[in-house]
């Protein structure tokens, strides 16, 4: 059975990943610092497949106790990288913070994957690279434009070392992963998106105003070039996004090639609206949502949405989950999130 390293694997996306990776068969072994992330997601882990993955509290900038922690297993067959700040506004503001989190780890991975013998990397990337498309749906040949953040800038330049660590070190094969929004909770409500303070994604920000944690949503600006001015996103369900993780690894593993490296696109090829999405939320789940229209958030692209054909092709994979279940496991989540903090209160 083949050991998986997941970076951040605590953390949103890393979580529903860990689920799909054991699910499939892998052995796991997660790092995360818990910088954005709880401990008790490791019981929501083992609660969902039975199994409690191995967990390391380590920082991916900390080159000695990542070395340290490689080191013990001696049969990590690749690594799937998650663990990176990723908030486009927090960026902005602290864009020092960016650079050294989500540049360092990567380095310091790649670093260490010759010398542990690792040889396969998927790269959490992000719609982000591709700034403000010429063409929509936008596929993996589209021009990389400036970044709008220091968080897109990253995702950027990471690219950029991963190619040319892969031409100087034709052992490594790399498959870079760009997804464009991820939304929703796992079915069983056991995992899901736990933002720390202000939510800085649309979903948690909508499922706290629902359940009365924040009075009403910021919706930034109404004045794009969009049928109803707010902007637009391609929303994919992140147990979908788990499962194309999956798939690339598989498919990397199953290749023959030193060397090699892909990009793909995750996406659902629907683009919606900010408001489109707070419509149907509210109507799937029967609850009112207030919002309030604000000036525009810097950083923020207009619109933006998928061709994921390619990884439909080469992976066999698909992000075919209806939206209204997706919209109802985000709100499943959220009450079993108001559940856990009575039970804590009552305590």
């Amino acid at each position: 059975m083949s050991r998986i390293v997941v970076t951040g694997g605590t953390g949103y996306i890393g979580s529903h990943t860990v689920v799909e990776l054991i699910q499939s068969g892998f052995d796991i072994t997660i790092i995360d610092n818990l910088s954005n992330s709880e401990i008790e997601v490791l019981s929501g882990i083992e609660r969902i497949t039975g199994v409690r993955p191995d967990f390391e509290n380590i920082d991916c900038t900390d080159y000695m106790n990542l070395d340290k922690m490689l080191e013990k297993y001696t049969d990590i067959e690749g690594i799937i990288h998650f663990a990176a700040s990723k908030s486009v506004g927090e960026s902005v503001q602290n864009p020092l913070l960016y650079y050294h989190n989500n540049i360092s780890s990567l380095i310091n991975l790649l670093e260490l994957m010759p010398k542990h013998n690792i040889r396969h990397i998927v790269f959490s990337s992000s719609c982000t690279v591709y700034g403000q498309p010429d063409h929509m749906p936008v596929n993996e040949n589209a021009p990389i434009k400036p970044a709008l953040s220091p968080y897109g800038n990253t995702k950027q330049i990471c690219e950029e070392i991963i190619r040319d660590t892969i031409h100087a070190t034709p052992q490594i094969n790399a498959t870079i992963l760009r997804y464009f929004n991820p939304i929703g909770a796992h079915p069983t409500a056991l995992i899901g998106e736990l933002p720390n303070g202000i939510p800085n994604n649309l979903l948690p920000f909508i499922t706290q105003t629902a359940a009365g944690l924040r009075s009403e949503l910021r919706v930034f600006g109404n004045d794009y070039d969009t049928p109803d001015g707010s902007c637009i996103r391609d929303y994919i369900y992140v147990v979908d996004l788990a499962k194309a993780h999956v798939a690339a690894l598989q498919h990397m593993l199953a290749g023959k090639k030193n060397g090699q490296l892909d990009y793909y696109n995750l996406g659902t090829g629907r683009g919606l609206s900010v408001l489109e999405i707070l419509d149907m939320f509210q109507k799937v789940n029967d609850v009112k949502v207030p919002y309030k229209i604000v000036e525009r958030r810097e950083g923020d692209i207009e619109q933006v949405w998928a061709d994921s054909s390619k990884a439909n092709k080469e992976l066999n994979w698909k992000a075919d989950t209806p939206l209204e279940d997706i919209l109802r496991s985000c709100w499943q989540w959220e009450l079993h999130l108001k559940e856990r903090r009575e039970q804590a209160q009552a305590q």
